[in-house]
């Protein structure tokens, strides 16, 4: 295990990066946290560990404001988010790994789709969880995680939980996403694994997102919640025999 800083234009990314035990890779995972989490949760962990005991590398790593790395939670945006991703995967490619693949989760999930349509052919496959695909559609209606707002005058700030606040930039970036053009931009193979009992991102704008993509395997887990705790054995089988068919 290998513990490193990865700058972003003045932005410092916690990084870990893992590597099989077999010391042999057929490529690296980048393991991206979902929103208002970071990469320690057990979750990711568990992901990261099927990757490498399928034979790849990951680096799992927290994004702007979230985790270890810079920036505070209020001001983060689906752009800088997009942003650290692709400073991540320079890092990579100056580390040596050509062929990376890109995992998220929930938000995460939706950010890996997004630069995965941007990056075309230098990203082998995409490994996404409980995908966030909603949230850009989500804000064009004035909704955020069950506030509602004017989605043509948006406020400076919009509170989510008790103590915690989003900018009103965040709303203002995720109005100009479209992740459906994204899908059908990207051409590699992708594995969507969601749970059937997520009540934070219904699993079925996955069902949708899957028959937009022109290679995608979609999993579901029966009476599976959003962050996997219920049968986490079950989504790690999933990703290790489709990480398998990758080498």
């Amino acid at each position: 295990m290998e513990k490193f800083w990865i700058d972003d234009d003045g932005i410092r990314l916690s990084a870990v990066l893992e590597t099989p035990e077999s010391g042999v890779s057929g490529g690296l995972v980048l393991v991206l946290h979902g929103f208002s989490s970071q990469k320690e949760k057990p979750h990711t962990l568990l992901t990261a560990q099927a990757m490498r005991e399928a034979g790849f590398a990951t680096l799992r790593f927290d994004l702007y404001g979230h985790g270890e790395s810079s920036g505070r939670f209020r001001d983060h945006t689906l752009y800088r988010w997009i942003e650290n991703t692709l400073a991540v995967i320079r890092e990579a490619r100056e580390m040596g790994y050509t062929d990376i693949f890109l995992s998220g989760h929930s938000q995460g999930g939706l950010t890996a789709a997004l630069v995965g349509g941007m990056e075309g052919s230098r990203i082998r496959g995409l490994i996404l969880r409980a995908p966030a695909f909603q949230i850009p559609r989500a804000c064009r209606d004035g909704m955020m995680l069950g506030h509602s707002f004017d989605p043509e005058n948006i406020p400076d700030s919009i509170p989510i939980w008790e103590g915690m606040e989003l900018g009103g930039d965040y709303i203002r970036v995720a109005q100009t996403l479209y992740a459906e053009e994204t899908a059908e931009r990207y051409k590699g193979p992708v594995l969507i694994v969601h749970g059937t009992e997520d009540d934070v991102v219904p699993p079925e704008g996955s069902r949708i997102m899957a028959e937009r993509y022109a290679d995608c395997e979609l999993a579901e887990i029966a009476g599976e919640t959003h962050h996997f705790d219920r049968h986490p054995e079950q989504m790690r089988k999933i990703i290790f025999d489709w990480m398998e068919k990758q080498k």
